[in-house]
């Protein structure tokens, strides 16, 4: 059910009304790790960003070579996270997250199938937003993925380093997200953050960085409460006050690691209550050179 343009569809708006009924009030620019791009309440796809630049006056460029989701890996480097200790293949992915093609191998928990197709069915594919595959033939022909940076026409101020994910087989978007390096509140260093445009605001990840002895990299969305890493939903009303809720049920554990072939590979699962529901294996490899055409 339509409910008009600031409300959106229904579904939507009851989800909205928990989180402004259930989370807190925030200020921005006293937690600034919590800002993020806004969504359209009739959905995301693969020309946000594009929309999202134009209303605000920025600048979007494409890159299919050299640039990646973060600027400088070792942004990362803080008292518990000794940057330069990871993998110098994992940093280049980071640095130049263009230059590699991206494949995933899904695999969900028998009990929360069920589960997985009904957030698809209800938000995902209409929204076109955080499209989880519900099987490997989803991703049997491999997926797209394009960076994009937003930026300020004058100043050349960053405003979104983007990554748009597409599966080829379905030509569903999987993933419409901005990559940034915050550190919230109640954190010991700096952390990744990932925004994911939704209706009316946000869903934010926030992942404490970890370094294993033989280099690989952690990434982990623990916390217990609003200022620690972790996932959060926020909604921004028209008047202009924010609510955040931190979903403590849900958390996501990423292990980076270079397979010795010059492919760097993760494992990424996600959990519910302390279930594992979905584990997701990707591997990324330096994109070939494609022959020139005969004739």
């Amino acid at each position: 059910m339509w409910l008009g343009e600031r409300r959106g569809y229904l579904i939507d708006w009851l989800t909205q009304k928990w989180v402004q009924v259930t989370g807190r009030r925030v200020n921005l620019k006293e937690d600034p790790w919590l800002a993020g791009p806004v969504g359209r309440t009739r959905g995301i796809g693969l020309d946000f960003f594009d929309k999202w630049a134009t209303a605000e006056g920025f600048a979007v460029t494409r890159f299919t070579s050299g640039k990646g989701l973060l600027s400088r890996f070792t942004a990362l480097a803080g008292p518990t996270f000794d940057a330069d200790a990871v993998d110098p293949a994992i940093r280049e992915f980071y640095e130049r997250t263009a230059d590699y093609d991206v494949d995933v191998w899904s695999e969900w928990r028998l009990a929360f199938k069920p589960f997985g197709f009904l957030v698809s069915v209800l938000f995902s594919r209409r929204l076109q937003q955080l499209n989880l595959p519900l099987s490997s033939l989803d991703t049997s022909w491999g997926m797209t993925s394009e960076i994009l940076q937003v930026t300020e026409h004058t100043t050349g101020t960053l405003k979104a380093n983007a990554w748009v994910r597409t599966l080829v087989k379905s030509r569903r978007i999987t993933y419409v997200g901005s990559y940034s390096i915050v550190e919230p509140r109640n954190s010991s260093g700096p952390c990744v953050k990932t925004v994911f445009p939704l209706p009316n605001g946000n869903a934010i990840v926030v992942l404490r960085p970890e370094v294993k002895p033989d280099g690989s990299l952690v990434l982990v969305s623990s916390g217990s409460g609003l200022g620690d890493p972790g996932f959060y939903f926020t909604v921004h009303r028209a008047n202009g006050t924010v609510k955040a809720r931190f979903l403590r049920c849900f958390r996501e554990h990423i292990h980076v690691y270079a397979d010795g072939e010059g492919i760097v590979r993760a494992d990424h699962t996600m959990s519910l209550w302390g279930f594992q529901c979905l584990h997701l294996h990707y591997r990324m490899r330096r994109k070939q050179a494609r022959p020139a055409p005969v004739g």
